[in-house]
This record gives structure tokens, sequence and C-alpha cells, in this order.
């Protein structure tokens, strides 16, 4: 990857070929790339928490939302930290657009909104994220270890998040299955 070259409103897919138990068949929304390094956030790994059984235990009301919404595990770093990714802009208290539908907020007033009925239509609560150093990223994309793709919000939204891995890869015209992890560089 080129100098000053980063990437934005993109997927990172795990390859086939990933290892490491944290991002084995993941799909990542990266939400910043720059020099210093990047954030993202999985996206499709329910964990056992319910959303209504989080917002109990921060003392919200959410009797409008249905009890199986689940929350995400976003990562390994900082597990007590919340995201949610959604798509209307709302004017909450610390909220960073993605791109032009697509925003991440972290403030408390979101979750109180959401709770209402008064959110976002379309979110997804993560607790931790995925971060990497100064030239980590870009490192292991050369390693084959990430492959990237423009954010689909049809993946984002749309899919159960047992089938957004491969709805990801589909994104990529390849079949990931028949690639290998071995680098190799012409």
């Amino acid at each position: 990857m080129t100098q000053g070259l980063f990437l934005k409103n993109q997927f990172l897919v795990a390859m086939p070929s990933m290892e490491d138990e944290n991002f084995s068949h993941t799909v990542s929304l990266l939400c910043e790339h720059n020099d210093k390094g990047a954030v993202g956030l999985v996206i499709n790994r329910p964990t056992d928490l319910a959303l209504t059984a989080m917002l109990d235990q921060m003392g919200m009301t959410h009797d409008k939302i249905g009890a199986d919404q689940p929350i995400y595990w976003g990562g390994p770093v900082q597990p007590e930290r919340g995201f949610v990714v959604h798509r209307e802009p709302g004017g909450w208290e610390s909220c960073l657009q993605v791109q032009d539908d697509l925003y991440i907020t972290t403030s408390r007033d979101i979750l109180s909104a959401i709770g209402a009925g008064e959110g976002p239509k379309e979110y997804l609560v993560t607790l931790g994220y995925a971060g990497w150093g100064a030239g980590q990223l870009e490192d292991e994309i050369l390693l084959n270890s990430w492959l990237n793709t423009p954010v689909d919000s049809a993946v984002l939204f749309g899919m159960p998040p047992r089938q957004r891995w491969q709805a990801a890869t589909r994104l990529l015209g390849v079949d990931v299955t028949q690639l290998t992890g071995s680098v190799g560089h012409a």
C-alpha cells in the first residue's frame, strides 16, 4: 500500500486462512484508517447479550425494541466500550460519519433514544473494537490476511449475522475459498 493511501468506507474481510481466533471468518467495518493506524468494528459476531439486557444494566427503558436484538462483539480492544453503527444522523453527542449515510455513535443518548423507539431505524450495537497500530494493517494486507471491499449496507443491516462473511466475500467477485493464504508477489 503506498504512503498516504488509506482505506475508507471499506469492509475488511478475513481470508479463509486467518488463524487468529479473534478474527477468523470475520467482517470488520473499517471506521478509521490513517498514518497512525486503523480502527474497525467486527459486524458478524453476535454475543449472547441482548440489547434489552444491556439497557437494563444501564438503567434505561426499552419498551420499544425487540428482546432478541443482539449485541455484537466488535473486537478485543476495550470490550466495555460500546459503539452504535447506524444509517441516519440524529444529532447524537458523540457521532462520527463514516460515509454519506453511515455513522458510528459512542454516546449514551443514542441508546436511550433506541430504547424509547426514537433512534435510528437501522442500527447495530457492538462492544469493543479492533485496532491496528501504524503500518500494522498494511502489513497484514500484504501478508494476505485481509481483503477489502466497499461497505454494502445490505450486508451490514439486511443480512443475518452468520451470513455476513460469505456475503462480503461475494462482493469481491471471487470465490475466496479458492484463494490461498500463501504470500506471493509478481
